[in-house]
């Protein structure tokens, strides 16, 4: 695939709550894989593209997000770098609306399109997952702000239920968080060679954790409180990313096709 002239160069993939685009020019986008709407803004000097997830005239659920569509489309503007931000459940009791920069994730779907090659073998190499350099402006956008962070793993399920509490025991024994909406997006962004990386916010603890029930509002409810946060965070993240790629996303594809 060969992209056009840079309109933007970083992409901010919003989940639940990320309603900022909506100051912002619109653009929308034609793919392969269906139309999306991308909102262009500038922050700290760059241009940045806004691609929410579930923005439609209903709430999209997590299993039905276009996933293909919105990497092709922040590729086609351009577009190297990638953050995302995800809900994510805590099965490490870390505290309701703290913050989780992901360094590896587990893939539990099964019904979502996960590749842009359905007519040949491309084995992408996922060693390591999200960017270093995104992570690492993301670590300092947080320490600046004094903001306590961790790291961990994250869990991707198929959704749109929340999981059981002999899933989250299962899934504890190999990762901190867990969510619906990180896979297929950071194996797609490999495929392309994109640098991707996640700021997760915790919205709860998972099922089994405490003795009450999981709730959608809760989820909106502390993502929406901190929504501020997240745009600060961002911000000084952006401004801290290097305008060169010195990591090895680039290379991603690299020997990955048979």
């Amino acid at each position: 695939m060969d992209t056009e002239a840079e309109i933007a160069e970083i992409a901010i993939l919003g989940g639940v709550g990320f309603n900022s685009h909506r100051d912002c020019e619109n653009i929308p986008i034609k793919t392969p894989f269906g139309r999306i709407t991308a909102y262009l803004t500038s922050i700290k000097g760059r241009n940045i593209a806004i691609i929410p997830r579930h923005v439609e005239e209903i709430h999209i659920p997590p299993h039905r997000v276009n996933y293909r569509a919105n990497i092709w489309a922040v590729h086609s503007l351009g577009v190297k770098r990638v953050i995302s931000t995800n809900s994510v459940g805590s099965m490490r009791g870390h505290p309701v609306g703290s913050f989780v920069v992901l360094d590896d994730f587990i893939d539990f779907t099964c019904s979502r399109f996960s590749t842009f090659y359905d007519d040949k073998t491309v084995h992408v190499d996922v060693s390591e997952p999200y960017c270093p350099e995104i992570r690492a402006a993301l670590r300092y956008s947080l320490e600046k702000k004094g903001i306590a962070y961790t790291e961990g793993v994250y869990a991707c399920t198929e959704g749109p239920r929340f999981e059981t509490r002999a899933e989250i025991r299962m899934m504890s024994q190999f990762a901190d968080v867990v969510g619906m909406t990180g896979v297929p997006e950071v194996v797609l962004a490999k495929e392309l060679s994109l640098c991707y990386a996640s700021l997760a916010t915790v919205t709860n603890q998972a099922c089994g954790m405490t003795t009450q029930k999981l709730t959608a509002e809760e989820v909106t409810e502390v993502v929406g409180k901190a929504q501020d946060s997240i745009f600060e965070i961002l911000s000084d993240a952006i401004g801290k990313i290097p305008e060169t790629r010195n990591c090895m996303c680039r290379f991603a594809k690299e020997g990955a096709c048979l």
